[in-house]
């Protein structure tokens, strides 16, 4: 069953031109958002110790994003791409922070849940689009299969949150939210990174 809403704004071709321009650049983001996915996953368990219905997906959850994390790590070494230096902080998660801050610990709690969700649909489009527009076969089938995968992952927040909200508290704010990460979109800088 799919419990995640869908994006509200499309990633745009140019953003797909970008990233088969300097697919490096790329590996190298996507590399770091691996290794975010697998901490962020991680934290929600250390922050929510008491909100045990999450602990298995989240545990499942952070060994999925290191694995892929692995995977693209692998396909760096064979294209002869390094890891960065450093992480660079991430312009679109900066942005939809805010949406976790205020209100009760309660709203808190769910806003955390719903941009999981929101974060994996975006990362399950985009990695679609590189997929398709992908010519090396072993690429094309390593990018469908992080899609799948993704939208799994988009699907186990809502889900989860849905285990201690209503049906109606959570789609509400997830519709908001969506609304609000939509408009963000739109205002990114085109660059080859996966957000």
């Amino acid at each position: 069953m799919k419990y995640s809403i869908d994006l509200k704004v499309p990633s745009s071709d140019a953003w797909l031109a970008a990233v088969m321009a300097d697919f490096s650049s790329f590996l190298q983001d996507h590399a770091d958002c691996e290794r975010k996915a697998s901490a962020m996953a991680t934290s929600l368990i250390a922050k929510y110790p008491d909100r045990v219905k999450i602990i298995p997906d989240m545990i499942e959850t952070a060994i999925e994003e290191l694995e892929h994390f692995q995977q693209v790590f692998e396909i760096m070494q064979q294209k002869g791409v390094p890891l960065n230096k450093e992480m660079k902080e991430d312009p679109y998660i900066k942005q939809l922070t805010p949406l976790t801050h205020g209100g009760t610990a309660e709203s808190r709690f769910l806003s955390r849940m719903l941009l999981g969700s929101i974060v994996e649909c975006r990362g399950c489009e985009r990695f679609r689009m590189v997929s398709e527009a992908q010519s090396d076969e072993e690429l094309k089938k390593f990018y469908k299969m992080l899609w799948t995968s993704e939208a799994k992952h988009g699907n186990i927040f809502v889900e989860l949150a849905l285990q201690y909200f209503d049906e109606k508290t959570v789609y509400d704010r997830l519709h908001e939210m969506m609304v609000f990460e939509g408009e963000v979109i739109k205002r990114l800088p085109i660059a080859p990174a996966l957000h």
